[in-house]
């Protein structure tokens, strides 16, 4: 086996006349020392790298910003959010503020600090600044600021709803939506109002008019069920440059269901409570001339414990046979706004109860039969006319909706 320290002395010996040698080259200067490095090893790679150009700096891009609304923007709705956004750059500062009062308006950052939106609504009427400062990728501040108006109070938009909050109502009470301004974006107003029943019944809406809209369910709502109504209107657009102010959510209760059936061939009426019979009494219903409305009517929440009736009011004039003049009733509950009521009979009707029809188009009844309807009856409550030679009421005589068949209902 060959010694070690024979196999090792050569290797040394050769490193230190190396190392010799390129000690005298660089002793000797001249071309020598600038050229003798090149045969070392990996020396052909150093003299490569110390040869390239410096590298020139990539300059900086200046952040580019778009602003949502623009500057000097008028008419602008309220409920739409407020957009910064930068690009080549972050949004280091975003100020959105009431110009008059300072009042500042929250927001957030997104996409790696490149996009702020504002958080809630902002103010009808109201002068709004808006100061964004940008960041390029130097490191280079700037910062630019915009103004905006909202719409006008001659622009804002609301509505009443029937029944109104927290009532209690009968299961044939439609929904209905009176808008303060004319509607023609209705599609957007539908889907901003959501209507739920725990008996979770579905529905439709049937516009009557620009200004009128009313919901109902396929059939009549399911007894003691709760209707919540959530009405996400603010900012949304009702056409014409009219914008909703408002949102809230409202919640009716309905009660048993109270139905009447009036039969003007028997001459009778007929009281159900949740389907049972409670109570039947004889009536006196509209004449040959002017025949009770037939199908569907509503108890209207207009109650009278003495009313006068005045015949002019339904077209009758002085010399007419069927001329009353005016005569004072009791316990009159409306059933529609053109003038059918139910009501006790007068005196000179009171005979022909149970006997004969009489009447101008309401349903008289005797005094106990007219106070059991006016104290157990209540807004919303049904009233179905059969035996009625004459058409149905008119839907928006009163609430008349349910004559019109569910798969026809929905309107706009």
């Amino acid at each position: 086996m060959p010694d070690l320290q024979d196999t090792k002395t050569p290797r040394k010996g050769w490193k230190i006349a190396l190392i010799s040698l390129v000690a005298l080259a660089f002793a000797g200067g001249g071309v020598g020392a600038a050229t003798a490095n090149t045969w070392l090893p990996g020396a052909a790679a150093t003299a490569s790298a110390s040869a390239s150009p410096t590298p020139t700096p990539t300059p900086s891009v200046p952040s580019e910003l778009s602003v949502t609304p623009a500057n000097a923007a008028t008419f602008v709705n309220p409920g739409a959010p407020v957009v910064a956004q930068v690009k080549n750059g972050t949004i280091y500062s975003t100020v959105l503020k009431e110009t008059d009062t300072g009042t500042t308006t929250d927001g957030e950052l997104f996409i790696s600090n490149t996009k702020w939106i504002s958080q809630g609504p902002l103010k009808f009427n109201t002068k709004y600044t808006l100061a964004v400062t940008t960041e390029d990728d130097a490191g280079t501040r700037s910062t630019e600021t915009t103004s905006f108006t909202t719409v006008p109070p001659e622009n804002e938009a609301d509505l009443v709803m029937f029944p109104s909050a927290g009532a209690t109502v009968g299961v044939a009470q439609p929904l209905q939506f009176t808008f303060s301004e004319p509607v023609t974006n209705k599609a957007a107003v539908e889907k901003a109002i959501t209507v739920s029943a725990t008996s979770g019944q579905k529905g439709a809406f049937r516009w009557y008019s620009d200004t009128m809209a009313r919901y109902r369910p396929a059939d009549f709502w399911a007894a003691n069920t709760k209707i919540t109504v959530k009405m996400d209107l603010f900012g949304v657009d009702f056409g014409n440059g009219q914008i909703g102010n408002f949102s809230k959510t409202n919640t009716v209760q309905i009660g048993n269901r109270v139905e009447m059936v009036a039969d003007a061939a028997n001459l009778q009426a007929s009281i159900y409570i949740n389907g049972a019979l409670v109570k039947q009494y004889p009536v006196t219903m509209g004449d040959a001339r002017f025949p009770s409305a037939s199908g569907y009517l509503v108890i209207l929440s207009d109650k009278q414990r003495h009313a006068r009736f005045v015949a002019s009011t339904i077209g009758l004039k002085p010399g007419d046979p069927a001329n009353y003049g005016e005569v004072d009733v009791e316990y009159a509950t409306r059933l529609t706004p053109s003038g059918e009521f139910i009501h006790q009979a007068t005196a000179s009707a009171a005979p022909f109860l149970g006997r004969a029809n009489l009447s101008h188009g309401c349903i008289g009844m005797s005094a106990e039969g007219a106070s059991w309807v006016f104290n157990n009856m209540h807004t919303g409550d049904l009233v179905k006319v059969v035996g009625s030679p004459n058409e149905t009421i008119a839907p928006t005589d009163g609430f008349g909706d349910w004559n019109i068949p569910f798969n026809q209902y929905a309107h706009r």
